[in-house]
């Protein structure tokens, strides 16, 4: 109840200083938020197409590096031999902002979605492998002795010691990858294709229509929002 009310806080306080803005402002630049709810009912038919392929993407993304990174991760993490392989690795790719890899999957994959949903994995599987490789060093050795002396295998240990007390690492991870997901499709889709929310947004950009421009951003917005209070979730229900 207390987060439902600081969200009714936060987004009342949000409405009010962008109005408060238009109206200094006072420029078609900058609509005002009633005109950008107006124009997000009216182009609601092709709005809502343009928000499900960007959707679908931020997921597929999302999910694949996630499945890939974390579970590298977690092996690295408890196998001395295989982090002298993937801690170096790490240590050169990691720092590389992922979204200058984009031209060159346009060029190999072309530039519709497929392009875009491998970035997405990239980003995000090197977030996942250095967060779960960090949570696994951060195991106490109490507890993986004590699963191995109760006669537990590598198996039992990683199912029944490591995957449990990693696990809020991982929500964390993926809050954060959210963030970056989101910037990296907005990036590949504005930059080349015709589909998905930042071609819309940019379109409307180019075409001076503004209030179109803030209502494509409010919807990639409350995607965004919606997928971290997801994670959010999914962390209180299994954690």
């Amino acid at each position: 109840m207390r987060k439902a009310i600081g969200y009714v806080w936060g987004t009342a306080f949000v409405l009010l200083a962008w109005w408060l803005l238009s109206a200094c402002v006072a420029s078609p630049a900058l609509p005002s938020p009633v005109q950008t709810v107006q124009e997000l009912v009216a182009m609601s038919d092709s709005l809502i197409p343009q928000s499900g392929i960007s959707l679908a993407r931020l997921l597929l993304g999302l999910a694949i590096g996630t499945l890939i990174g974390a579970p590298l991760g977690l092996l690295s993490g408890m196998c001395p031999k295989v982090d002298r392989f993937v801690a170096p690795v790490l240590y050169i790719l990691f720092p590389i902002p992922k979204i200058v890899f984009l031209p060159v999957l346009f060029v190999f994959f072309g530039v519709g979605g497929q392009s875009k949903v491998i970035l997405i994995v990239i980003a995000v599987l090197f977030q996942a492998m250095v967060t779960m490789r960090d949570a696994a060093h951060a195991v106490p050795v109490g507890r993986v002795e004590a699963m191995r002396s109760l006669g537990g295998s590598g198996a039992h240990v990683f199912m029944h010691v490591m995957v449990p007390a990693t696990l809020p690492f991982l929500f964390n991870a993926l809050r954060v990858s959210t963030g970056t997901a989101v910037a990296i499709l907005f990036i590949g889709e504005s930059m080349a294709g015709s589909t998905g929310l930042g071609y819309y947004i940019m379109n409307s950009w180019s075409m001076l229509e503004y209030a179109r421009m803030f209502s494509g951003i409010v919807a990639l917005s409350v995607i965004g929002v919606a997928l971290y209070e997801l994670f959010d979730l999914c962390e209180r229900r299994l954690s």
